[in-house]
């Protein structure tokens, strides 16, 4: 029984090979049909996995470049750079003596030239020598060091100066960066852009708000490559351009605002106030000519940045004090609520069991309302408050354009608030008490008064352009945003701030400028107190403030500053401390403006390339322009400005010579005359001051060379 078994077991395996066989060929054949139909699929799609394997291989052998976009100029209202694109350096020192350069040398600072090393960066960067050889000694194992904020920015200038003593393992790392020539200059307005991940970014102001118009869009240059990074023969180059960035134009004149900075640097070395602003605004456009604030920064070298960031033109709001009785007046006038025979009692006044006192609280009498003006009455404006009614002034504090943004367009912009429950506080109003405001919202408010009852919108940027084509991709031009007086009422209120400076009980006595008729109106507001209720008690916790017009017939200016919490009066009187700023100032702009001869006239600027000094010089003064050659060679090899340039009449043409570099006379220069002439010659620049040059460290005729360091002192 078991043989039988055994035999029908050997009769049945060849009979299971023969199926196992069949079974395993029909895999073989399946999986390579299943092979080959991946392989057709591949070559005729050039797809795998959902991934494109031609771009996939062309990535392995191409090589792709970035193109930096040039960030866009921000420029003044004469066409003049205040912020554009540059290049700086930074440094660092490779100590490992594992480096070494391609052909074996080495490549980190030796022993024998670090002596070398700390002397040359002191004399460069402003390092302490001594400091600078315990960085280079110091046993810490590390590969490389960096050297703070000082090996930080460099200019290429100083870059070459470092390089030409030929030490090795002394590095640069490029960075894009933004010039500003200008150094502290409408600062907080114009704002910062700082480089992050390699790219330049606005941070504040201007260079903030215009980011998306400013920063451009990079390109790329694509390019076929073998395994040894050479560029394979026939191949096509695929490249996207890069897009600069568009150009902003401001309204900002450049000598009117460094004269401003100047007037404000002296005010707060001997005022030292907590804060201060001042705008001065073309009252028939709205167009900001100069503005400023302190505390303030230079954006060129960060100095001041953190004492304050906030722009407090826009983003701060305090009481204006008796700057608003020029509404409180304009608002009785206009609504009929004002009796020039009228008269009232000074001294004080009572509301609600709450007194309003006048800043001589004994008063001067009976005397009219036009009188409690010019003597910055409170008691005369808080009784016109109350003739108009609570409804009435309330309604021409929001015509004026207070308690909303004046959506100047230049960030965040506060709104303000007000205090207006009860009567007491609605009678406050009326002199600046309980109510917050902007610089921006005092300024829109005052060009009606100025503009003969048309109110215009506070601007700084007066277009926007795409400098790939030449369009204006934005503009701005002169916006009424209302008109809450009549013309005879701005006429009138605007005679009685004549009055204020030219009567002898006026406020503003300290205001008169000779050949000018001026109008002002003074303030002094309390500041309340941050920790707890009421106001600041001490002669100076005050916010001081004066706003002017001029000529004041028919106005072409509004000037507004204010200063918060001075140190000193330093022996000028509140009056005094402010007209130390309104009167040179005003009276600049007012002879500018009367003086035919300084009219302010584009011309273009002509090649003069090639020419001798003598034609080239004769060229541009026929263009109306100044030239300052430099140098004693033959012909022209190099022009501060490119040719077909619009400038202003007047304005300095340098023109660099092929011969030996001599120093000009530079007394009278601006800063950016300055700035251009350290990058035609190359030697190195400190700026001193604000303002215009008044020394040089180097002498009129002395030779110029790469290592020449020149000083100049501005006022």
């Amino acid at each position: 029984m078991s043989t039988k078994k055994r035999q029908i077991n050997v009769k049945q395996d060849p009979r299971n090979r023969s199926y196992f066989g069949r079974a395993l060929f029909f895999i073989v054949i399946i999986v390579f049909l299943t092979f080959i139909g991946r392989f057709f699929y591949v070559g005729l799609t050039h797809t795998a996995h959902g991934k494109n394997l031609t771009k996939l291989a062309q990535a392995m052998y191409a090589e792709q470049t970035e193109i930096k976009a040039k960030r866009g100029t921000i420029y003044d209202a004469q066409n003049q750079p205040i912020a554009e694109d540059t290049t700086t350096y930074s440094i660092y020192i490779v100590l490992s003596k594992s480096a070494k350069t391609l052909e074996g040398k080495p490549d980190y600072l030796q022993d024998s030239q670090k002596a070398k090393a700390a002397k040359v960066l002191s004399q460069n960067l402003g390092m302490n020598y001594d400091d600078l050889l315990k960085l280079f000694d110091a046993d810490d194992g590390l590969y490389q060091v960096e050297l703070g904020s000082k090996g930080k920015h460099i200019s290429m200038e100083t870059k070459k100066k470092i390089e030409a003593a030929k030490i090795s393992g002394i590095k640069f790392t490029p960075a894009q960066a933004r010039l500003y020539p200008n150094g502290v200059f409408a600062s907080h307005l114009v704002g910062l852009a700082e480089n992050e991940q390699s790219h330049l970014v606005g941070v504040m102001g201007l260079e903030k708000v215009f980011e998306k118009q400013l920063k451009g869009v990079n390109g790329v240059n694509k390019l076929a490559i073998d395994s040894r990074g050479t560029t394979l023969p026939n191949s096509k180059s695929q490249s996207k351009p890069a897009k600069d960035g568009d150009n902003v134009y401001t309204t900002l004149d450049t000598r009117t605002q460094t004269y401003l900075e100047t007037l404000m640097n002296k005010a707060q070395e001997t005022y030292k106030p907590k804060s201060m602003t001042a705008v001065l605004m073309n009252a028939k456009t709205g167009e900001i000519i100069a503005a400023s604030q302190r505390p303030t920064f230079n954006p060129q070298t960060g100095e001041g940045l953190n004492d304050m960031w906030r722009n407090i033109l826009l983003e701060d709001t305090y009481e204006p004090g008796s700057i608003m009785k020029i509404l409180t007046m304009a608002a009785a006038i206009n609504s009929g609520n004002y009796n020039a025979n009228a008269t009232f009692k000074s001294g004080s006044y009572q509301i609600d069991n709450q007194r309003i006192n006048d800043w001589n609280t004994t008063g001067w009498g009976e005397i009219t309302y036009r009188e409690g003006f010019i003597r910055s009455s409170n008691v005369g404006m808080a009784k016109l408050e109350q003739a108009m009614g609570e409804k009435t002034w309330l309604n021409y504090i929001k015509k004026f354009g207070l308690l909303k943004s004046t959506n100047a367009g230049l960030g965040n912009e506060a709104a303000g608030s007000i205090e207006y429950k009860y009567p007491i506080e609605q009678a406050n109003t009326a002199f600046g008490q309980g109510i917050n405001v902007t610089v921006f919202q005092m300024l829109q408010a005052m060009s009606a008064v100025a503009n003969n009852g048309k109110m215009v919108k506070p601007y700084l940027v007066s277009k926007v352009v795409d400098p790939n084509n030449g369009k204006i991709v934005f503009s701005q031009s002169p916006t009424v945003t209302g008109k809450p007086i009549r013309s005879s009422t701005a006429k009138e209120v605007r005679e009685m701030m004549q009055d204020v400076v030219t009567d002898k009980d006026g406020t503003g006595t300290a205001y008169k400028i000779d050949g000018y008729d001026v109008g002002v109106k003074t303030g002094t507001a309390q500041i309340a107190n941050e920790n707890g209720t009421g106001y600041l008690s001490g002669e100076t916790n005050y916010l001081f403030s004066v706003a002017g017009m001029a000529p004041i017939n028919d106005p072409k200016y509004i000037l507004y500053i204010t200063m918060k919490q001075p140190k000193t009066f330093a022996d000028q009187g509140e009056t005094g401390m402010l007209a130390s700023i309104f009167d040179p100032l005003m009276k600049r702009v007012l002879d500018e403006a009367n003086d035919s001869n300084d009219e302010k006239v584009q011309t273009s600027v002509p090649d003069v390339k090639e020419m001798s000094p003598k034609e080239a010089s004769e060229e541009v003064t026929q263009s109306d322009l100044v030239p300052a050659v430099v140098g004693e060679g033959e012909k022209v090899i190099e022009q501060s400005q490119t040719a077909g340039t619009s400038m202003l009449t007047g304005e300095r043409v340098i023109l660099v010579t092929n011969g030996t570099l001599t120093m000009p006379d530079i007394t009278g220069w601006s800063r950016l005359d300055v700035m251009k002439l350290s990058e035609l010659t190359g030697i190195d620049l400190d700026v001193q001051g604000n303002g215009y040059v008044t020394k040089q460290s180097v002498a009129p005729g002395e030779k110029l060379s790469k290592q020449t360091k020149l000083t100049v002192e501005l006022k």
